[in-house]
């Protein structure tokens, strides 16, 4: 199963909106590089969850509810949307700084492409972030 890591800003929609609403459709996402990792996500597929702009800091997991499909906010008929549904906050934030401080996460997606909304996240980069949540 792949991992992923998606970006919201916690005043648009948080960890804790997606734990209220149980489920969300992730969709607005119109960078290529973003959309292409979208559209390989499979049903079942674990999501770290991501706080930009406020917080900057991976603060739960998620899973892929429904593969891609087209996005209704769309009118191009390009791009497309998935659902999300929540798994479990961390049981600590981990922070952008933080992050970057780690050795183990140097060649993560997120860091070196950090304008890109939804990025894929290799075993040994997830498992590392699970260490520094104390999960």
């Amino acid at each position: 199963m792949a991992g992923w890591l998606v970006k919201s800003e916690p005043n648009t929609y948080s960890f804790e909106d997606l734990q209220r609403d149980g489920r969300t459709v992730w969709d607005g996402v119109r960078n290529n590089a973003a959309a292409l990792h979208l559209k390989a996500m499979n049903v079942g597929d674990e999501v770290l969850f991501y706080h930009s702009q406020e917080g900057l800091a991976v603060v739960g997991v998620a899973k892929v509810a429904k593969a891609a499909f087209p996005d209704a906010s769309d009118p191009s008929g390009r791009f497309v949307a998935v659902e999300l549904a929540p798994v479990r906050p961390l049981k600590a934030p981990v922070t952008l700084a933080d992050m970057k401080a780690n050795p183990a996460l140097a060649e993560m997606a997120m860091i070196r492409q950090s304008r890109l909304s939804v990025s894929p996240v290799s075993d040994q980069e997830w498992a590392a972030i699970l260490k520094m949540a104390g999960d």
